[in-house]
């Protein structure tokens, strides 16, 4: 096996379950639970910390597209670099609104992916073989 076959064939795998990840995660938002669903289980804290829910609706549905695209994108392997840091923004923001609304959250869903984000960003896109975007 070539040099380097190890470590891409690691990249990929981290790529395709990150972006398999947040795919179906922007997926049930836009799709299944939806906007209002989202809204519903967040519904008390909202209204305890007077967040406007109009305002509210409209950061779930960027934070929805920008999973479900920017999911597909990173499992194809296509625009890399500048999906991940899509990617990692929104998981910044996600981090601060969940700390607004509840500061003791469950990082379940959130830490898995984010370490993935992390270490899809420390290792260079040279060694990234399998992806679309070798090909052009």
């Amino acid at each position: 096996m070539p040099e380097g076959f190890s470590i891409a064939v690691a990249l990929l795998a981290m790529r395709l379950v990150a972006g398999i990840l947040f795919f179906f995660q922007g997926y049930d938002k836009l799709f299944r639970v939806r906007t209002t669903g989202v809204l519903f289980a967040f519904s008390d804290s909202l209204k305890e910390k007077k967040i406007p829910i109009p305002v509210v609706r409209v950061f779930i549905t960027l934070s929805s597209v920008i999973e479900l695209v920017g999911g597909l994108l990173l499992a194809l392997g296509l625009f890399r670099d500048p999906v991940l840091y899509l990617l990692m923004a929104n998981m910044v923001c996600v981090a601060f609104a969940f700390s607004v609304v509840k500061p003791m959250w469950d990082l379940g869903y959130f830490f898995p992916r984010f370490v993935l984000l992390v270490a899809l960003l420390l290792l260079p896109p040279s060694c990234d073989w399998f992806c679309l975007a070798q090909l052009f």
